[in-house]
């Protein structure tokens, strides 16, 4: 039996939907070595056209986003990007995360996408796919460089993270939000470590999060969290100290979803599970069936990341319940879009 791999989230390479070969393991006595080892991070450097996205689930919150990254490593093994790899080639599992994507023109392409004649300002989502502050930012500084184009266009931007990189940021976004035009979540799935420790293995732990809550506070950042994806039967329970833990670090928001498991990622998920917690497998499993209708993957929107069914209920239940006693008096301040400048910088002369 072949090693976990330590610091990875999947433990498997998934079949690729759009590749006619695949590897197997039928026959495994006739392999004279490992068919899988615990890879390398790659990066490979792209110079697409273009970098917004408009957004047409009706279920997201936000008209428009960009991704500076394609793949993820900090692994998170529910993650729903996971499928989008299988469109560059690669696998869902551990090509997902160790086989990045990289936009190193992000911030030109943002900047181009700015300047149209047309465009008007609506917030512009950064990380609607992949985190934006992943391993790799803090050596390429491409995040950085798009929040400098929002910066100096005073655009609106909102940004989803789990990562404490954020903070070497703070300048920008304490600029950003002295004229109301920065929203930032911050991703809180569960505060037990030796969850988080599989589940999102390259991921800030749950304490440095909540500090980077704490620090964005008091430095005047609206900030809020994401307590998602909820998964019953491994971290539901946990919703109420989440959003205490939330809120005493200077959250002024929360937001939650449920775990669905679409495409590859079910049978990642699946592997993953039998192996971390085998004594667990079939109730948490079959609790995650219950929340679609008997199966593990949904694609209706609203319904997919809200759940249905009992056991959907009594999560919203505990979340709606917890939100009215930590955050009740608390929201988002709203976001300017007055204060968009088409010229710059070069127009406050």
């Amino acid at each position: 039996m072949q090693d976990y791999f330590k610091g990875r989230g999947a433990q498997v390479k998934t079949e690729n939907r759009f590749l006619k070969a695949h590897y197997v393991t039928e026959h495994i006595e006739g392999l004279d070595e490992p068919l899988l080892s615990s890879p390398e991070t790659q990066l490979f450097f792209e110079q697409p056209k273009t970098i917004v996205n408009k957004v047409t689930s009706p279920d997201l919150g936000m008209a428009w986003s960009l991704n500076p990254y394609q793949g993820c490593e900090h692994g998170c093994v529910y993650c729903y990007a996971r499928n989008t790899h299988e469109y560059y080639g690669f696998s869902a599992g551990l090509d997902f995360e160790s086989r990045i994507m990289v936009k190193q023109n992000a911030p030109q392409l943002l900047e181009k996408f700015l300047l149209k004649p047309g465009w008007q300002p609506v917030p512009i989502g950064v990380s609607g796919n992949t985190d934006c502050y992943q391993p790799i930012e803090r050596k390429l500084e491409i995040t950085r460089g798009l929040l400098k184009v929002f910066a100096k266009y005073r655009h609106p931007v909102g940004l989803i993270t789990k990562n404490s990189l954020i903070l070497r940021d703070l300048d920008l976004l304490k600029d950003l939000a002295s004229d109301n035009l920065v929203h930032v979540y911050i991703s809180i799935t569960t505060l037990d470590e030796e969850l988080r420790r599989v589940m999102e293995p390259r991921t800030a732990s749950a304490i440095k999060r909540l500090k980077t809550v704490e620090a964005l506070a008091t430095a005047g950042v609206p900030v809020g969290i994401m307590n998602a994806p909820v998964i019953p039967g491994l971290n539901h329970h946990e919703i109420p100290a989440v959003i205490k833990a939330a809120a005493e670090h200077g959250a002024r928001a929360a937001g939650m979803t449920v775990v669905r498991l679409n495409g590859a990622i079910g049978k990642i998920f699946e592997d993953w599970l039998k192996k971390n917690f085998p004594d667990r497998f079939a109730k948490v499993w079959n609790q995650v069936c219950a929340l679609h209708g008997g199966n593990v993957n949904d694609s209706q929107f609203g319904r997919r990341i809200t759940g249905e069914g009992n056991i959907a209920e009594a999560i919203h239940q505990l979340y709606r319940a917890a939100k009215k006693k930590y955050l009740d008096e608390r929201n988002m301040p709203p976001i300017d879009l007055t204060k968009f400048r088409k010229g710059g910088s070069l127009n406050l002369f």
